[in-house]
């Protein structure tokens, strides 16, 4: 029989765990949770709070699903774990039904978290280059705000200098260029032309770098949690354009964008652009267990496909691929096709960003961006200077959804005097009433700034 311990000696015991992006101990509360069903959980206290958030913007499908336990549970008791130095079913048939997805014909490589899925892309980014007889390509070009993850690697390609300070020097050969950032943008003229401009960024630096010695471009289709930054609709296409005429491979980054989030299956789909590498993990198993995918396009495996001693990819994983995994992965895909998530998605953030007009007029809110279900909300002094608020005031927002039973986030610790965009990202799975609770709350706290 489980020993019963009570909120108070669980707040005790919470002391022991570092807690990811708090200091530790600052917390004399903890925020606990012991329940979740569809889009809401509940704290020890028995308190209940829509997740606005998603976890970490990665419960895709929501919280209780029975059926993805069951997955797990049934390839647990037939073959619970295998290396995949070898193979197993659950792998085989999850890289048939990333293909679909994709509608294209990649090769997958299995890790655990977002973070290993772009440390591999790296090594096959640079062992490919290393096979054509460009040695001199190593660097890799970046974007300021954007984060790709807390390895060495995933870390030096994070354009987050407060996610890095005090941890430095990390991998070297990465570069950063601007985020394209249409509300702050220093260029002028439409959209399209302000795109443009962002993507010549990158050509610049390839040229001012040697092109021969650039061997990627990393990023997500929209910068999450650097602060929601949406880009130019021509922009991925310019960007994938200089990378074809430069010899440089096109890193897309779909750790979160990626599944149903951005109101399509994949974010660089709104794009319509062909990466030559994509990174999944997070919505892949709505995170009910960890498992990333590094997907390489099957035409640029061939110069790995050697017989010399140094030919094949050198690089392995022990957890990555874990047969129920990939089992509970199949069988999350397969609910979100057959409730329409991604359609919801889209239909859903329509409606928010309809909601949202009521507060545009708001004199602390500067912007408001999103895709599907991303929404950034950025909360600045005044609209005219477009000083980005404090944290305090971003805190107080916060802290009064949680109060009216509403888990919102922000982009903590990221860059230093921009870490003042609100983010929402709830589940695909949520109902009508959830949303329209999730806007109301949301619209009547940012009224009380």
């Amino acid at each position: 029989m489980e020993q019963k311990i009570s909120s108070e000696e669980l707040v005790e015991l919470d002391q022991n765990i570092l807690h990811a992006m708090k200091p530790y101990q600052s917390d004399s509360s903890p925020f606990i949770v012991t329940k979740g069903e569809g889009s809401w959980i509940t704290d020890i206290d028995g308190k209940q709070y829509m997740d606005g958030m998603s976890g970490l913007m990665s419960v895709n499908i929501g919280y209780g699903r029975e059926e993805l336990a069951r997955a797990a549970y049934e390839q647990l008791t037939r073959i619970p774990y295998h290396p995949l130095t070898n193979s197993h079913i659950p792998a085989i048939r999850l890289s048939e039904k990333l293909n679909q997805w994709l509608n294209d014909d990649y090769v997958f490589f299995y890790s655990n978290s977002g973070s290993e899925a772009n440390e591999t892309a790296f090594k096959i980014v640079r062992q490919y280059h290393h096979k054509k007889g460009d040695s001199s390509r190593h660097k890799f070009i970046s974007r300021y705000r954007a984060y790709h993850g807390n390895s060495f690697g995933a870390l030096a390609a994070t354009g987050q200098a407060k996610r890095k300070y005090l941890y430095e020097p990390l991998s070297q050969g990465f570069i950063h260029v601007s985020p394209p950032d249409i509300y702050r943008s220093p260029y002028s003229g439409t959209e399209e032309e302000i795109g443009e401009a962002y993507a010549k960024e990158i050509e610049r630096v390839i040229t001012w770098e040697i092109d021969k010695s650039v061997a990627g471009v990393i990023m997500e289709p929209i910068i999450t949690g650097g602060g929601m930054i949406i880009p130019p609709e021509n922009y991925l296409k310019k960007v994938q354009d200089i990378c074809n005429k430069h010899g440089v491979l096109l890193i897309i980054d779909e750790v979160i964008n990626g599944f149903g989030r951005t109101g399509e299956k994949f974010g660089h789909m709104h794009y319509g652009i062909s990466p030559d590498i994509i990174t999944m993990a997070k919505g892949l198993t709505s995170s009910y267990l960890p498992l990333s995918v590094t997907a390489v396009r099957k035409d640029l495996l061939a110069t790995l496909s050697g017989n010399e001693e140094y030919d094949h990819f050198r690089h392995i994983n022990t957890f990555g691929g874990n047969p129920a995994a990939c089992a509970l992965a199949i069988k999350n895909l397969e609910i979100m096709e057959r409730e329409n998530l991604i359609e919801r998605s889209a239909e859903l953030g329509e409606v928010i960003e309809s909601e949202m007009q009521g507060i545009y007029n708001h004199p602390n809110v500067g912007d408001i961006r999103n895709k599907g279900l991303l929404l950034g909300i950025e909360i600045v002094e005044d609209k005219l200077s477009k000083t980005p608020a404090k944290p305090q005031t971003l805190d107080k927002i916060i802290s009064i959804c949680k109060n009216q039973g509403l888990i919102i986030g922000k982009n903590g610790d990221t860059v230093e005097g921009y870490d003042n965009i609100l983010t929402v990202a709830p589940p695909l799975s949520m109902s009508d009433e959830d949303c329209a609770f999730l806007t109301k709350t949301l619209k009547e706290a940012i009224k009380q700034i």
